[in-house]
């Protein structure tokens, strides 16, 4: 018991110096438990896993497209990202930093499913003009439910039709809730490309929901 004790203190006092390096008084509780997984507390990741598992594998699922791939994806993004926990900068928010470990492993499936003659690259067009951020144009109407279901279905399969990227940020954005900065961070691009490639995604949802008899407001 009294060498548990120790072993907490030792470990407290731990990350207490390493706050004082960062220059702060008070990390947020996510940067204080990555610098605890940092040093072996099995305990402090696992309260990571289970804050961040739905996000990581939502976005694996939208990438990868296949249930038992994204599992296995998720897995692996965290399995790395304690191999790497060094390299986390507590005075970044963690979500961005593990979305991007995650991102990255399920392009790398990605790009082994596709021969290199058929990979498309999905950075934005160079020389484009700055963005501009208008009102989202898929507004579903309708009141039952029936009707609420089939239009559901009907952005579904309009999304899934987008390229990569752009359905990418769809789902950072609207179902994640992230932050341009944050979603910038995950993908690795600037914040003005990831404010093009919603723009662009968001006129495409709108062309294929109207083409396919959906009504949106502009």
């Amino acid at each position: 018991m009294v060498a548990a004790v120790a072993l907490a203190d030792v470990r407290f006092a731990a990350i207490s110096a390493e706050e004082r390096s960062l220059g702060t008084s008070s990390l947020t509780a996510e940067a204080t438990w990555a610098l605890a997984a940092s040093r072996g507390d099995k305990q402090a990741f696992a309260r990571l896993v289970d804050l961040h598992k739905r996000v990581v594998h939502g976005l694996c699922v939208r990438l990868l497209r296949d249930a038992e791939e994204s599992r296995d994806a998720a897995q692996e993004a965290f399995a790395r990202a304690y191999a790497s926990l060094e390299t986390y900068d507590p005075a970044q928010p963690f979500a961005p930093w593990v979305l991007r470990i995650a991102r990255n492993h399920c392009l790398d499936v990605l790009r082994r499913r596709v021969p290199e003659s058929q990979r498309v690259e999905l950075d934005a067009d160079s020389g484009e003009g700055a963005p501009r951020e208008l009102a989202d144009p898929v507004a579903l109407r309708g009141d039952e439910v029936l009707e609420r279901r089939e239009l559901a279905g009907v952005l579904e399969r309009a999304v899934s039709a987008l390229p990569a990227n752009y359905r990418e940020v769809v789902h950072l954005f609207h179902v994640e809730h992230l932050s341009y900065k944050e979603i910038a961070a995950t993908m690795d691009v600037p914040i003005g490309t990831v404010m093009t490639w919603l723009h662009r995604a968001r006129a495409k949802l709108k062309d294929a929901l109207t083409a396919a008899g959906t009504e949106v407001s502009s």
